[in-house]
């Protein structure tokens, strides 16, 4: 039986991806592959509706046939709008480390 090599990447929580190499049968789909991986308890309605699945980073249809090599993603929807993520650091925290200005040298 011919098998192909994939990753399913499950995005847990903040900093916190597990990722899970696998080798299955040509012709899995998206959906088989993250069932086959277990990343998730279940793959039910409730669940699919939550999880957005991609193939490096493009959003696919959970019957999408995989290929070899693929890595399959499941994120969460985004919460707040990346935009709008900077500038309520940038209020909070004022700018990056890295845009201060250094210090004068002593002396």
């Amino acid at each position: 039986m011919d098998l192909i090599a994939i990753e399913v990447a499950h995005d847990a929580g903040p900093h916190a991806v597990q990722v899970r190499a696998l080798r299955l049968p040509i012709g899995v789909t998206l959906e088989a592959a993250v069932k086959a991986s277990g990343v998730l308890p279940t793959l039910d309605d409730a669940v699919r509706a939550r999880w957005v699945p991609a193939i490096w980073g493009r959003t696919q249809p959970w019957d999408r046939l995989l290929r070899d090599g693929d890595r399959v993603e499941l994120t969460r929807p985004l919460q707040v709008d990346p935009k709008e993520a900077r500038r309520q650091r940038y209020r909070r925290d004022g700018l990056p480390r890295q845009a201060r200005k250094p210090a004068p040298p002593a002396g």
